[in-house]
């Protein structure tokens, strides 16, 4: 194996953080990279693969037709990394494995959000059901066809179990027997993932909670004022406002601010409250840290109030009637694909036939579309032009 120059280092990371160089490797043996790391490794392999650059025009919440300006799957991931390496450098937690991690958690979503996931999910009930994490993994694991001599990316353990958030045990139970201590592992034995996909896992939800605010005020949905019953939100535009008297008469750059410090004042709760874990619970290698309760955290002031901003959220923004007409809109264009092409499976590139499971390749296609990809698809197929009519 090539031994890596000197210049690539992760001695900057705590005993509990996960070292690339101790790292549990890959599925099929790789030398080391001259100039990267095995994290940074990753995190260039998942930027330059297909199901990564699909993410422009996927759909967060607002559907891809409806505006420009609202977040995509690929600009949240975005969000969850930069908040997430903020918070990794301040815990000593390697900053490039959450990068990696955070750049991939949603690569196996499908179009139209949690709208199509539902649908499909639906749809794949009697073939094992869907479900947009575990089929993330599968991009990575199987999907992404880039090498010669393997399917998939080859990512290191550590970024694919970061990927996994989720696993039945009955699935994770028959991943150990055929990848034996691999990602189904901590799922099977009551452990934790490592704390940089703990951290990961938290900074998806700052960023979400925080982008859905300003594209739920952006889309004339949410309105200042409706969000006042939030605490978090009241208690930084009473600040916003006292420190800054006039932006009261300019509502974006009186919204920008709030969500600003709403972020700041989130990730330093987290950097607090995971300073306290690790003081308490000493964990002396990444390992230990597994065996441990979760240790990256809110503190508990903090999770109550972002459970109230995501009950106010759900009430408010996701169950919107216009969102919910938009997303059984969305639903329906998923359900009526996967009847065409199960009817039709000659319409699918390549011989589903051919597969293992032809009923897995056909959801595969489906979640690997984007937004405008599927409704274009719908079209060619169905002659209807739903959204625009």
């Amino acid at each position: 194996m090539e031994t890596a120059p000197t210049f690539v280092r992760d001695d900057a990371v705590a005993p509990w953080g996960s070292r690339a160089a101790e790292s549990k490797g890959r599925r099929w043996h790789e030398p080391s990279a001259p100039t990267r790391t095995d994290f940074q490794r990753d995190r260039d392999r998942i930027v330059h693969c297909s199901a990564f650059r699909r993410l422009v025009y996927k759909t967060q919440v607002f559907l891809n037709h409806e505006g420009d300006l609202f977040r995509t799957r690929l600009t949240h991931s975005l969000e969850v990394a930069q908040l997430g390496r903020s918070m990794a450098h301040s815990l000593g937690l390697n900053e490039d494995l959450v990068e990696a991690i955070a750049l991939a958690h949603d690569l196996g979503h499908t179009p139209f959000g949690h709208a199509g996931q539902d649908a499909l999910d639906g749809c794949m009930k009697p073939y094992g059901g869907f479900e947009h994490n575990l089929q993330s993994l599968r991009v990575v694991d199987k999907l992404e066809q880039r090498y010669p001599e393997w399917d998939g990316l080859n990512l290191c353990f550590e970024t694919r179990e970061g990927i996994l958030k989720r696993c039945p045990l009955s699935l994770a139970q028959e991943w150990e027997r055929d990848e034996p201590n691999g990602v189904g592992r901590r799922f099977v034995a009551g452990e934790q993932p490592s704390l940089e996909a703990q951290l990961t896992n938290l900074a998806d939800e700052i960023a979400y909670n925080a982008h859905d605010i300003d594209d739920g005020v952006r889309s004339g949905l949410l309105t200042l004022d409706m969000l006042r019953e939030v605490p978090l939100f009241e208690r930084f535009r009473e600040q916003t406002l006292a420190d800054h008297p006039a932006v009261a008469n300019h509502p974006r750059r009186l919204l920008a601010e709030i969500i600003r410090r709403m972020l700041s004042e989130q990730v330093y709760d987290v950097i607090r409250a995971t300073r306290q874990q690790l003081a308490t619970h000493a964990p002396d290698s990444a390992d230990m840290a597994r065996r441990m309760p979760p240790l990256v955290c809110f503190s508990e002031d903090m999770k109550r109030e972002s459970a109230t901003l995501k009950r106010f959220l759900f009430r408010a923004l996701y169950r919107h009637p216009q969102v919910m007409a938009t997303t059984d809109t969305a639903k329906t264009v998923i359900v009526e694909l996967f009847d065409f092409y199960s009817r039709n499976p000659n319409e699918l590139p390549g011989d589903p036939a051919q597969k293992a499971n032809p009923m897995r390749a056909l959801a595969d296609y489906i979640a690997g579309m984007t937004d405008r990809y599927a409704l274009r698809e719908h079209h060619r197929l169905t002659g209807r032009r739903v959204f625009l009519d």
